[in-house]
């Protein structure tokens, strides 16, 4: 068992603790260094900004959290989409700190590289060096992306070599209960590989506290195909922030799927950029809120080369006083002609006083496209539910049904059966039963 090091504050002393601890090469602490300066010379986000004016952040407190370098888990590894799934390798992560790890031989002997973050650094310096918070994360975007590139100090790194096909999935779990997590996640898919990969993001507890100050980047290289599920499952006291962002080059494709259910509040920034020729990206968000829980996704799809398609499609159920906000961007740049770009949002409100907020977007510089956008928002039609308890089954019953129906065009997407079935089930539990 690991020993327990003490709880580091989000500090100048706390930040310097770290970079000692770790021992991380130099080209790592450098980049360390720069973003805890971006840090301290911003302010956090103000509502007078378009992209904040929906989410409220006054009543968090950077102070009340710590980063704790190593505990150890549970006995019991947290997870939902493996089950009865035979994976090509695991990685498992504790409130912060990088807990296990494993990857079987016959894909380490064809070049795979599947390992911590912490590890890749420092033994796969030449794989990571080139694209770690390059190329596809913005450590100045706001200051919570400073806070992240300083700080990170757990995550995954997946490296997929030209051609080579990885037919087993690869499975990610962060767990968080009162600690601070600010996990990376890197994935690069060389030219023609192919990868499937099952990320979680849960608490042990359904009202576990914590901050979560995260990243995601996925590079798909040329002709390349990767499928990436997301699942976010917190407790309802933790803070989720993260920027996630992915690079399609020509002839790859990207299939994205998320699941957003847990946490206080979320803000999720998701950028896809579609750089090569050719290159295809289908986004699924599922979203579920209750209590007090307030989500805020705002997803772009990035337009840079033509003859490129991209499709994102949310859709979210609100029950309690819970609020979803959406804001979505097709953007295509003056040299995107023949893009054909959708995007959709839909949303299901399960009490008078849930409030969602969808704002689709389009900016197009292009004169040959086709993009297209839509949002829907509306309650539980009450005919639906009568017509089901008239058939024997109870109000609770009939709104479950009437709820997975609604997701179901977002279900038929995802190939993966165990996906879909854990999305399902999670939702199904938190229905509640309304008069």
């Amino acid at each position: 068992m690991p020993e327990v090091e003490s709880a580091l504050p989000f500090t100048l002393d706390g930040f310097q603790q770290l970079l000692d601890r770790r021992g991380d090469p130099d080209w790592v602490v450098e980049a360390r260094r720069e973003a805890w300066a971006a840090f301290e010379a911003m302010e956090w986000p103000s509502r007078s900004s378009e992209e904040w004016m929906r989410t409220d952040l006054r009543l968090f407190h950077l102070d009340r959290f710590h980063l704790v370098v190593n505990e150890e888990p549970p006995e019991t590894p947290l997870s939902v989409l493996n089950q009865g799934v035979d994976v090509g390798g695991r990685a498992v992560s504790w409130n912060g700190a990088t807990h296990s790890e494993w990857v079987s031989e016959d894909l380490a002997a064809k070049g795979v590289v599947f390992c911590s973050l912490n590890r890749a650094v420092q033994e796969h310096s030449e794989l990571v060096r080139p694209y770690l918070m390059n190329r596809a994360f913005e450590s100045r975007y706001d200051r919570f992306a400073a806070l992240h590139a300083a700080w990170w100090n757990s995550g995954s790194f997946l490296y997929v070599p030209r051609g080579v096909v990885v037919e087993q999935p690869l499975h990610l779990v962060s767990g968080l209960s009162g600690g601070a997590d600010l996990g990376h996640t890197l994935v690069v898919l060389d030219e023609g590989a192919e990868a499937t990969v099952l990320s979680e993001s849960l608490s042990p507890e359904p009202k576990a506290t914590g901050l979560h100050c995260g990243g995601v980047e996925l590079l798909v290289g040329q002709g390349a195909n990767l499928r990436f599920v997301n699942l976010q499952d917190w407790g309802t006291g933790v803070w989720h922030f993260a920027q996630q962002k992915a690079l399609v080059d020509r002839d790859a494709n990207l299939q994205w799927t998320v699941g957003a259910l847990g946490a206080k509040l979320a803000k999720v920034n998701q950028h896809v950029e579609l750089l090569g020729r050719r290159a295809e990206c289908q986004v699924n968000g599922v979203m579920f809120t209750e209590g007090r829980q307030h989500l805020a996704y705002h997803t772009l799809q990035h337009h840079v080369s033509p003859d490129c398609h991209s499709d994102f499609l949310y859709k979210g159920a609100l029950q309690d006083q819970s609020r979803i906000v959406w804001r979505g961007m097709i953007k295509v740049d003056p040299k995107a002609q023949k893009t054909d770009g959708y995007q959709r949002n839909d949303n299901l409100l399960l009490s008078d006083v849930a409030r969602s907020d969808s704002i689709p977007g389009l900016e197009i510089e292009a004169d040959d496209v086709r993009c297209t956008h839509g949002s829907t928002s509306g309650r539980v039609d009450e005919e639906l539910i009568f017509y089901a308890r008239c058939r024997g089954y109870t109000r609770k019953e009939a709104i479950r049904m009437i709820v997975a129906g609604f997701f179901q065009q977002v279900f038929d997407r995802i190939p993966i059966e165990s996906v879909r079935e854990a999305l399902g089930e999670s939702i199904a539990r938190r229905v509640r039963d309304y008069e």
